[in-house]
């Protein structure tokens, strides 16, 4: 049990060191270096994006001349080179607004997405599940040909069908667990490339 304390804190000292909201922009950071999921100049969607680690990151990746707009029903403070909206997810009416912003479809979309998480495992699961599935809604009507995706999954019964809906509309689906995520932790992350076979 101490070793993952230390790691968990290791991690939360270097995201107040680096600047970051949160210790979960080092799992986006390690992901993007192995899978190249976002690349400067891209369009980037972050959905459920408080406090805004994934979206800092999001934003120093793509540079000038890229795009990055973080949704979340929660308040988030502005970050530099990003667009925030406080908007729901469930709600497909947000499409508009985000292809609005960009003026054309994203080159990636991803998704740390939790629920207010209640301690009945099953409950919490069948929850986070579902808004990866919401988050799936809006992805399908912004992420352009060939663009990417990264989903957090909360690993439980639902966790394989959600696999294999993602696994018919991008070239390669790929399961992780970044080293920045907690050993205890069931939370695994889908790294989807190539979008529309």
């Amino acid at each position: 049990m101490k070793l993952i304390d230390a790691r968990r804190d290791h991690y939360r000292k270097l995201a107040r060191e680096q600047g970051y909201r949160s210790r979960a922009a080092f799992k986006l950071k390690e992901l993007n270096k192995a899978y190249r999921i976002i690349g400067p100049g891209f369009y980037v969607l972050d959905l459920g994006c408080a406090p805004g680690g994934w979206t800092q990151v999001a934003a120093q990746l793509v540079g000038n001349q890229g795009k990055v707009i973080g949704v979340d029903t929660s308040y988030v403070e502005e970050i530099a080179g990003a667009y925030i909206m406080r908007e729901n997810i469930e709600d497909e009416s947000i499409v508009d607004e985000i292809l609005e912003y960009f003026g054309r479809k994203a080159n990636a979309v991803i998704c740390d997405l939790s629920p207010q998480v209640t301690g009945n495992w099953s409950v919490d699961h069948a929850k986070q599940i579902s808004l990866n599935y919401d988050a799936v809604k809006i992805m399908e009507q912004v992420l352009t040909h060939k663009g990417n995706a990264v989903f957090k999954v909360f690993d439980g019964e639902y966790s394989t069908e959600f696999r294999d809906y993602l696994k018919k509309q991008f070239a390669k689906v790929k399961l992780t667990k970044p080293n920045a995520s907690r050993k205890a932790a069931s939370e695994l992350y889908y790294v989807c490339l190539g979008f529309g076979l």
